[in-house]
């Protein structure tokens, strides 16, 4: 059974009590679950996010990247470790907030390119990197699901294609895939293809418009994405991602210069959309 969940990032990258009330609202309006940035230093943050969820009847995913000083596939292996030991901290805090999978392009570094295409070494690399982040995810029952994101943000894997390989070369039980709609607008050529490609490795999806703002006000053909999904017999979360310029210090860092819609609509209209989409399909 398909749950659905918001990301708490069109309000605020943190995870202290401040987010609380929206918790609250977003499971009046039906939510299943909340998908929380992994990146504050305060540990005691997120048990105490967990329990408030836990209190609501609310699940938690997480969602995590790396930079250029814990890159996957620098050719430099001090780098190459503090990626593995980065992604084992990023593991202890979703077990913290109780979440069963972390999502995110920590495949490789986020913003940071080499100015070329991707190498085999640098798949090698980050398949080394992800079979031994993998083991210590197994031990806290969390499913690690990487993200394919556009050629803008990263490099290393755009397309489902490229995805899938990376996977296969991991051939870890708690390494998967995601599909993100933003991104595969972007890079894809076709809808049900890409989907079928990545189906037997997906364990995780982010529903967002080719505008970041309210799904199904903008380009995404979602028939196509909802059918496509369902043929697949996807049974996971379908979970919006959006952004706005409410956090500044986050949007600069994304590049997010104008607001898209707003949070509350598209929490309240993306969850009507999503329910939607879905007995249609």
């Amino acid at each position: 059974m398909n749950k659905i969940g918001f990301n708490l990032l069109p309000w605020s990258a943190g995870v202290s009590p401040s987010v609380f009330p929206l918790l609250d609202r977003l499971k009046e309006i039906g939510y299943d679950g909340i998908e929380a940035l992994i990146g504050s230093p305060d540990e005691a943050e997120y048990k105490a996010l967990a329990n408030h969820a836990a209190g609501l009847g609310l699940e938690i995913t997480g969602v995590f990247v790396l930079g250029a000083d814990d890159n996957p596939i620098s050719p430099d292996a001090s780098v190459r470790q503090r990626g593995v030991d980065k992604i084992k901290w990023a593991i202890d805090r979703a077990h913290d907030l109780q979440a069963k999978i972390i999502c995110g392009p920590f495949h490789s570094a986020h913003g940071s390119f080499s100015r070329a295409a991707p190498t085999e070494q640098e798949y090698q690399w980050s398949a080394e990197v992800l079979r031994q982040v993998g083991d210590h995810a197994k031990q806290a029952d969390i499913v690690l699901t990487l993200e394919a994101v556009n050629r803008f943000e990263t490099y290393l894997a755009n397309t489902m294609d490229q995805l899938a390989t990376l996977v296969e070369l991991t051939a870890h039980p708690h390494v998967k895939a995601m599909y993100d709609t933003h991104h595969a607008n972007i890079e894809e050529k076709s809808i049900a293809g890409p989907i079928t490609r990545i189906s037997p490795h997906l364990a995780h999806v982010h529903i967002s418009e080719n505008d970041r703002g309210t799904p199904g006000r903008g380009l995404v053909r979602w028939e196509e994405v909802f059918k496509a999904l369902k043929d697949a017999k996807y049974e996971g979360w379908y979970t919006i991602e959006s952004f706005s310029r409410a956090d500044p210090d986050f949007a600069n860092a994304i590049n997010v210069w104008r607001e898209y819609s707003d949070p509350w609509e598209i929490a309240e209209e993306g969850y009507s959309f999503i329910r939607n989409m879905l007995d249609k399909a």
